[in-house]
């Protein structure tokens, strides 16, 4: 893969911490399914039966944070890059590589803060790296050129048809692939939301739509061989209020963190702090890579069966 020339003093200094594998990975394959605009309440006040399984069969929490403002490209951003907005400089759905308020502290590939996309290429240059998307936006808090292959299907925005596209396009590069690390992103349980409101009946449908399209990917896991490899990993960017999300409430910034697998403690309730920032640091312990010393997050070690400092 060729990839494009980083870009000034930043870039190398972002990339220097992170030249050499730090330790042996705790799994093979690593899927991270956010779902777009998912409250707690929407997992346990209605049929949800495959995420409730993950839970049980890995560790979880119902009280993750998502970072402020509670908006979907702070958020996406933060997941990804071990930091905040005050770190990488996504403060609005506004933002653009080229025209921010805040400039990131650092930047690396493709001019941006260092996302958990470009320290595996890095430091595992043969990775597998796939993200479908459901939310056209999202490629853009992305190193493009550090990932073997980006989609985002074509829908109407508006309904829950672009999310099954987008799971069914993420399936079928799993099944070929076999990726080490596979993204997927589900727009349409935010778009219920922002049309008829959170915790509304079509809220809820539109959750167990997200519920069955998660269990379709752990069937395809299980079909593909990949089972006793694999780790999943399911979470949100925001929750919501009445017909927005942006404020500061709780609906709002309280998000779900489910991960389950091997080196997962099974059936484990998570007491500890997680912001979603935490989520990169969290997978690169898996993938065993060294986190980028501006990342400020640190991994969810009590979800791992023999946590490591």
């Amino acid at each position: 893969m060729k990839l494009r020339p980083l870009l000034g003093s930043l870039a190398v200094a972002a990339l220097a911490a992170f030249t050499s594998v730090s330790a042996a990975p705790l799994a093979r394959h690593v899927v991270l399914i956010g779902v777009d605009g998912l409250s707690p309440r929407g997992i346990l006040e209605t049929e949800t039966p495959h995420l409730r399984a993950l839970a049980q069969r890995g560790a979880h929490t119902w009280h993750a944070r998502a970072v402020m403002p509670t908006s979907s490209s702070p958020n996406w951003a933060s997941m990804i890059m071990g930091a905040g907005p005050e770190q990488h400089g996504v403060t609005s759905n506004d933002w653009q590589p080229d025209k921010f308020d805040i400039a990131p502290v650092v930047k690396g590939p493709r001019a941006i803060f260092p996302t958990i996309y470009g320290a595996l290429r890095e430091q595992r240059p043969d990775a597998m790296i796939g993200i479908f998307h459901d939310w056209k936006d999202y490629a853009r808090l992305v190193e493009r050129d550090m990932v073997d292959v980006i989609e985002h299907p074509i829908n109407d925005g508006k309904t829950d048809m672009g999310a099954r596209q987008t799971m069914a396009a993420a399936i079928k590069f799993l099944g070929a692939k076999k990726p080490t690390f596979l993204f997927v992103h589900l727009d349409h349980v935010d778009h219920a939301g922002h049309q008829i409101g959170w915790f509304t009946e079509e809220y809820f449908a539109a959750v167990r739509v997200a519920d069955k399209l998660i269990g379709d990917m752990v069937a395809a896991i299980k079909q593909a061989g990949l089972e006793n490899n694999t780790i999943i990993l399911i979470t949100s960017d925001h929750g919501g209020a009445g017909k927005k999300h942006g404020g500061a409430t709780m609906g709002e910034i309280e998000i779900p963190w489910i991960i389950a697998g091997p080196a997962i403690k099974p059936g484990h309730v998570i007491t500890a702090p997680v912001n979603t920032y935490d989520t990169a640091p969290t997978l690169a312990k898996i993938f065993g890579i060294t986190p980028p010393t501006c990342w400020i997050a640190r991994p969810v070690t009590s979800a791992f069966v023999q946590p490591v400092e």
